[in-house]
């Protein structure tokens, strides 16, 4: 069941990325899920560099993926962003549905103070 869904996601990655391209004017915040954290960065991809990345394990020790959680990391990420010069972003979900811990990342980035 598990390959199932990975193949399903990597054909929607795909086809989202296809459309979706960071520049320097406009990085790509690029989420990564596991079962156990969530994974943040803000890529320029003209350049192939990461100026800003957040994960759950930076909140502290045993930090679980839920969705006050998830929010936290989209505050921090957008802290680190706004610190680098970036305050425009295109949103890369990276295939995941847009709910539960996505949408709390994206919600929690735009009280940061990222547009999107």
């Amino acid at each position: 069941m598990a390959g199932k869904n990975n193949e399903r996601r990597e054909r929607i990655k795909m086809g989202v990325r296809k459309r979706i391209n960071g520049t320097t004017e406009r990085p790509r915040l690029s989420v990564f899920r596991s079962n156990k954290g969530l994974f943040v960065q803000v890529i320029d991809d003209l350049k192939g560099t990461t100026l800003a990345s957040a994960s759950t394990s930076e909140l502290g020790v045993k930090a679980k993926l839920n969705i006050e959680n998830s929010k936290n990391v989209g505050k921090k990420i957008a802290e680190k962003a706004l610190a680098s010069g970036v305050n425009t972003i295109v949103f890369d979900r990276n295939g995941y549905l847009y709910h539960g811990n996505i949408k709390a990342l994206a919600e929690g980035a735009r009280e940061g103070g990222l547009k999107f």
